[in-house]
């Protein structure tokens, strides 16, 4: 399984589309728990500003996607009325999505910059400006296949300098992030993650650190608590999670939860539901 899907199985990132056509005057968006934005500039002209009052003026086919909660207004061109598909991004767990977290506040980029999104946006466009049969499916699972070209776009032209995304385009460390995705519950030493990178420890532990911006060993860790997170949440025994994520048994796992969140994963479970 390629490194992209691992953590796109584990952490859900559905679009649902609520609107499509020109857009007159202001409109605001709000910062919602465990919810993004993508907008699809199909024609027209529009100004974004963002909640730090920094303006885009935009006016070509373009991506403007917020990968995590962020206030945002956009304001259409009276003379060149902006069209557009606007959808939010849902995070169905509440825990953090390991890929929102490792993007900018926002992403934007001309859909002339890849074949492939321009594609799909052109069949987005298509399904979403026209009254068919199954419009409303067909827009939200377009809209989820081209989020999916937006990562990939991501990913193969090393937007990402550091971060999860920048490991994950990384060819040596691609492999060692896929590994420790697959199999949290596997012994993951120093000597392990080197060899399966082709490096020397030193060489490993260095690269690892300035591209993916921690340890090796800490992002084990906070791998690990990750998903713990979403297995907690799926109501599963505190010991079969410790179990699945690496660790002898529950007090073990709490001893780490304590140690990086300060809350046992009890507490953690109550504040989070």
């Amino acid at each position: 399984m390629d490194q992209l899907s691992v953590i796109l199985q584990r952490f859900s990132m559905n679009t649902e589309v609520f609107f499509t056509g020109n857009l007159c005057g202001i409109s605001n968006f709000k910062r919602e728990p465990n919810q993004g934005h993508l907008h699809l500039l199909c024609g027209g002209e529009l100004t974004l500003i963002d909640e730090k009052g920094k303006s885009l003026l935009v006016n070509e086919p373009t991506v403007l996607f917020f990968p995590t909660p962020h206030a945002h207004r956009i304001i259409g061109s009276e003379e060149n009325p902006p069209e557009l598909v606007c959808a939010n991004i849902i995070y169905n767990e509440n825990t953090s999505n390991p890929i929102a977290n490792a993007l900018p506040a926002l992403l934007a980029f001309k859909l002339s910059d890849c074949q492939q999104l321009k594609q799909t946006a052109e069949s987005l466009f298509e399904e979403a400006f026209h009254e068919r049969c199954g419009r409303l499916p067909m827009i939200n699972s377009l809209t989820n296949v081209f989020l999916i070209h937006v990562l990939r776009h991501v990913l193969n032209n090393n937007i990402m300098k550091h971060g999860l995304l920048a490991g994950l385009a990384h060819p040596q460390l691609a492999k060692v992030l896929l590994a420790i995705h697959q199999a949290p519950e596997q012994q993951w030493g120093l000597d392990e993650m080197a060899e399966l990178g082709l490096m020397s420890r030193s060489k490993f532990a260095e690269l690892f650190k300035r591209i993916v911006g921690q340890s090796p060993g800490d992002y084990v860790i906070d791998w690990r608590i990750v998903v713990a997170k979403g297995l907690l949440q799926q109501k599963k025994p505190v010991t079969l999670v410790a179990n699945a994520v690496g660790y002898e048994n529950g007090s073990a796992l709490a001893r780490v939860f304590r140690k990086k969140i300060g809350l046992s994963p009890k507490q953690w479970l109550e504040q989070a539901l």
